[in-house]
Formats: C-alpha cells, sequence, structure tokens
C-alpha cells in the first residue's frame, strides 16, 4: 500500500512539515502578543492585526459612546489580555465585514469570550456563519447570566446590546 500511495503519503508530509509548530491557523498566527484592548470586545496584537471575538457584544466605548458598562467590559477584557501573549481559535469565518479577524481568544487557559458572557459584559453577536458551531454553547451562557442578573443584566436598563 505503500508503494501505490508514495505520492499521497509525500504530499502529507509536505503538508504536515508545512504545519511547523501549529503557528499558523487557518485564518492566520494562532497567538500573539496584544499591545492594545480597544472596547470589551476587539483588541489589537503586535503588527497591527485587528481581533474581533466571536460571538461577543459588549456595550459601546467608542466612537463616541459611553454605553452602561461598556467601561467595565472594556476593563476587564484589559485586565486579561493587554500586554499578554494570547491564543487564537478560529471559527467558520476569518474577517468581519470590518476587516478585523474573527477568533475565539485564550489567556493562561481561559477563553475570554465565554468568560465575557457568562459574567454579564457581553451579549452573544451570532453573524452567520461566524461562531456558528457554538451559537447554543453562547446563547446557553447568556441565559445564565441573563438569570443570576450578572454584570449587565443587573446594572443596565435596558441593556445596550440586548436585541
Amino acid at each position: 500500500m505503500l508503494a501505490l500511495n508514495g505520492g499521497w503519503l509525500a504530499g502529507l508530509m509536505l503538508l504536515c512539515a508545512a504545519c511547523g509548530d501549529g503557528a499558523e491557523g487557518v485564518c492566520g498566527p494562532s497567538s500573539g502578543r496584544v499591545v492594545e484592548v480597544v472596547d470589551g470586545d476587539t483588541l489589537v496584537l503586535e503588527g497591527g492585526a485587528r481581533v474581533r471575538y466571536l460571538l461577543v457584544d459588549t456595550p459601546e466605548t467608542t466612537g463616541g459612546h459611553a454605553d452602561c458598562y461598556g467601561a467595565e467590559a472594556r476593563a476587564f477584557n484589559r485586565r486579561l489580555v493587554e500586554g499578554r501573549a494570547v491564543t487564537l481559535v478560529d471559527g467558520e469565518a476569518c474577517e468581519d465585514r470590518f476587516g478585523r479577524r474573527l477568533a475565539y481568544v485564550r489567556v493562561d487557559g481561559q477563553e475570554v469570550n465565554t468568560l465575557l458572557v457568562e459574567r454579564g459584559l457581553a451579549c452573544v453577536l451570532h453573524v452567520p456563519p461566524a461562531g456558528s458551531a457554538r451559537k447554543a454553547e453562547f446563547q446557553a451562557l447568556e441565559a445564565r447570566a441573563r438569570a443570576a442578573r450578572h454584570g449587565m443584566w443587573g446594572a443596565c436598563s435596558p441593556v445596550p446590546c440586548a436585541r
């Protein structure tokens, strides 16, 4: 079988060699250092790549907005990731309509996307196809945060990102 599929095996070996240590995801680098936190759901990596958290929408703090709980979401995000190395996990789409990389962001073994939603700092934002595989999981996290009145669910009326 090996002799018959030698071309296939050589191709697989080349593909694996190109993968290296996993430094590249489908949409770009799978890690980077955060140089700026723009707001609760957007950061900038060394080199200038802007990353938007998948399935997350925090209250606005940019463009003249000062939505209820926006400052808290931004401060939480900043405490977790600013100046730190993060890991990016791609979803079903690489970029949003503004050209920002879409990803699940991990730092110190924690996923920031889920932390923001479960602590009531963010609403779920699903723009198909991005995040489709985990949409129900995030909706359940949001429902629990709402029911427990975590974060903005207990502090804001109306909740700025709720639809």
